[in-house]
């Protein structure tokens, strides 16, 4: 049989940090390119599952343990990721204590959700998704 060539599988957190005023959200910086303001995040593991990628690439990059609330949403346009197609599966998590950079980030801030940086990727999208999941419940809408 012959192996498909398929999207790399990746897996972004939104972490709202619960024990702050407002829950405001981590953003990382990248230590490698493309460099830029991101959610935590990175590829899943051959053999992981989708929701323990999201936990361990937020411990990696943040230094958090979190817990995840739900699944936002998946990105798929093939164009999200210069450096090729990726697709990712979007999780909303909470957590509290102190966040530190660690692994691929190189700083990490905490912000207001609706007051944030220019992002990399497709990252200012999510967070619109997620305003809107924030104040609706409602996840992202499908985007044929």
């Amino acid at each position: 049989m012959v192996k498909p060539v398929t999207p790399l599988l990746t897996v972004d957190i939104v972490i709202e940090m619960t024990d702050r005023s407002g829950r405001p959200i981590v953003l990382i910086e990248r230590r490698y390119p493309p460099h830029g303001w991101a959610l935590p995040g990175g590829f899943v593991d051959v053999g992981e599952r989708l929701e323990r990628a999201a936990v361990r690439e937020a411990r990696e990059e943040t230094g958090l343990d979190v817990r995840l609330v739900s699944l936002l949403g998946c990105y798929s346009d093939p164009q999200r990721d210069a450096r090729g197609h990726t697709v990712s599966a979007v999780y909303v998590a909470t957590a509290s204590g102190d966040a530190s950079a660690q692994d691929d980030a190189r700083g990490l801030a905490l912000f207001d959700p609706g007051h944030c940086p220019p992002l990399v990727f497709d990252h200012a999208q999510i967070l619109e998704d997620y305003r809107h999941w924030r104040a609706t419940g409602q996840p992202a809408p499908l985007r044929p």
